[in-house]
């Protein structure tokens, strides 16, 4: 139950901070908004970690290179978040962010990639992207 209220939370401020940012790039610019985004999530985030001390920064050195990328992607999110909500509106972005993110968590999924374990996708998983897909379509239209 805890895991899905963090979920609505995360859906909701994602969608929250997309129209911030959009309304933020109307003033400044899209990259501007996206630096202005990522340093306050910083400043927030090193405060939460000052504050709680849960005491794992001696297992830094074990996370893998790769994985330390995760951040510098939110730029490229923030970004295209921002641009797409300027040209198609905030409902079409989070509608396709959603099914692009179902799309590509299924391929995350059924590889296994990023340590993650391997899940069978079955039909009622694409049946369901494909209703996302048409539900996307009447909005559109």
């Amino acid at each position: 139950m805890k895991g899905i209220v963090f979920a609505l939370l995360a859906g909701a401020f994602i969608t929250l901070q997309g129209v911030a940012n959009s309304r933020i790039s109307q003033d400044i610019g899209t990259w501007q908004a996206a630096t202005i985004t990522q340093f306050t999530g910083f400043v927030i985030a090193l405060s939460i970690l000052l504050f709680v001390r849960d005491g794992k920064w001696h297992r830094f050195k074990q996370v893998k290179p790769l994985y330390m990328a995760g951040g510098a992607f939110a730029a490229i999110i923030i970004f295209s978040n921002v641009t797409a909500i300027h040209q198609i509106g905030v409902t079409l972005t989070i509608s396709a962010l959603l099914i692009a993110q179902l799309s590509f968590t299924f391929i995350v999924d059924s590889t296994g990639w990023f340590g993650m374990v391997k899940q069978k996708m079955r039909l009622p998983q694409f049946v369901g992207i494909g209703m996302m897909i048409a539900g996307v379509l009447i909005l559109r239209f």
